[in-house]
């Protein structure tokens, strides 16, 4: 594989010219027409310069926490990493993780792909098929940059065919890796023959260029139970054997192995970089501990569940007014389904902001979300009134931030940076 510039800084640094206005939600009115660069100069407070809730911002010490975390946790069990930038879609964040030593970028779609590429991102894996004939095209235009490394997945003689058909002669082969699925599971070919099948006719193709196996073990499990970690070992044991049987019948120079989400990453690492008959690039695609969370990872995170490991921090908080107090044991909060995630967990009450400023610990609990609107019960004598801001803790950070475009990074209540999304 060619070396690559891993982004192109100035398009990055570029977001800061973008202009304030009312497209996205929650800034302050008076920043509108400015920049974001310039708002975010002024240093305004979260509370009292004129943001209005709901709001979902970062904790800027806890983003630096988890990609130092992770950063280091690689380099000691000897993996690359390639996060799944899905997860945020936030090139200001892709900056970052590649200046901690990233490897490339993950993405799941040709339209993502294409965001990485308007900011330069030299190196990308498309965990997923590509048969899409406009984003082949696009794609083939793209290779003439040779600095660009691209990698996918194919997990079937069909795509393989339909890839070769629209690719033609590429100006330079796309290479792909071999996708190992499992019975029940997501894509990827179910067995090893039809995985070599498959390796076959990418050989056969003069638009394709095999460069190893790919595979996701997060699929199989939901928890971090001895069964559901058993069934990951014995997925990844089958990864192993199959990128063991494609080098020895393809003689693919150094693999790529590849696999790993954010909740068995300790059994991926391990199983990747066991001693192999030959070299192979191992490489995993966690990406959500960026943010962490409030909910599904803190409890699945292998750096939560193993003791002596410094576990990564929750970096998202959502601030919701208290817009009724219509019933005793009864708050309904300014924030719903377009706001915050729900599909791993509802938001954790944390925290009440008083209108005078004072933070006490908040003992609630979220029991429903409307589009707008958040079910607060909490015990009937809680003073919390009308205005209070309430603080809650999120789950599942890749369905959070497609919900917002803009979004304040805080030192205390202090904004620092804005991020830019783009979905």
């Amino acid at each position: 594989m060619r070396s690559a510039d891993p982004v192109d800084l100035d398009a990055v640094d570029a977001i800061r010219h973008d202009r304030v206005d009312w497209r996205f939600k929650g800034l302050p009115a008076d920043a509108f027409g400015g920049t974001v660069g310039e708002l975010v100069d002024r240093r305004p407070d979260l509370f009292t310069d004129g943001f209005v809730g709901p709001l979902v911002v970062l904790d800027a010490s806890a983003l630096e926490h988890n990609l130092a975390t992770m950063a280091g946790w690689c380099a000691e069990h000897g993996v690359l990493l390639a996060p799944h930038g899905k997860t945020t879609m936030a090139p200001q964040l892709f900056a970052r993780q590649l200046a901690h030593g990233a490897w490339g970028i993950t993405a799941a779609t040709i339209s993502q792909v294409r965001v990485y590429r308007a900011f330069e991102v030299g190196r990308v894996l498309l965990a997923n098929q590509l048969v899409d004939p406009a984003g082949l095209r696009w794609l083939a235009d793209e290779l003439a940059d040779e600095t660009f490394e691209f990698t996918c997945w194919v997990d079937s003689v069909a795509g393989v065919e339909r890839m070769t058909e629209v690719l033609g002669t590429p100006p330079r082969p796309v290479d792909v890796l071999v996708e190992l699925g499992a019975p029940g599971g997501r894509t990827g070919a179910r067995d090893h023959d039809t995985a070599l099948a498959v390796a076959r006719a990418v050989r056969a193709s003069p638009a394709l260029r095999l460069a190893g196996v790919g595979g996701y073990e997060g699929a199989l499990a939901h928890d971090a139970s001895p069964g559901a970690r058993a069934a990951i070992d014995r997925y990844l044991e089958s990864l192993r054997d199959l990128v063991v049987r494609l080098r020895d019948e393809f003689e693919v120079d150094e693999p790529v192995v590849t696999a790993g989400g954010s909740a068995y990453f300790d059994q991926v690492a391990a199983a990747l970089t066991r001693e192999w008959p030959f070299p192979v690039r191992p490489v995993l695609r966690s990406g959500a501990y960026v943010t962490h969370d409030d909910g599904f990872y803190r409890g699945i995170s292998p750096l939560g569940r193993t003791p002596g490991a410094e576990p990564f921090t929750p970096a998202l908080r959502a601030w919701a007014q208290v817009g009724s107090r219509p019933e005793p044991g009864l708050a309904l909060l300014t924030l719903g389904k377009r706001d915050a995630s729900f599909d791993e967990g509802l938001p954790e009450p944390q925290l009440v902001r008083s209108r005078d400023g004072a933070v006490r610990p908040l003992d609630a609990e979220v029991t429903a979300l409307n589009d707008q609107h958040a079910f607060l019960r909490l015990s009937p004598d809680d003073p919390v009134e009308v205005g209070d801001w309430v603080g809650l803790g999120l789950s599942h950070p890749c369905t959070v931030f497609d919900k917002w475009q803009l979004i304040p990074v805080v030192d205390g209540t202090t904004v620092v940076d804005l991020v830019r999304t783009y979905f």
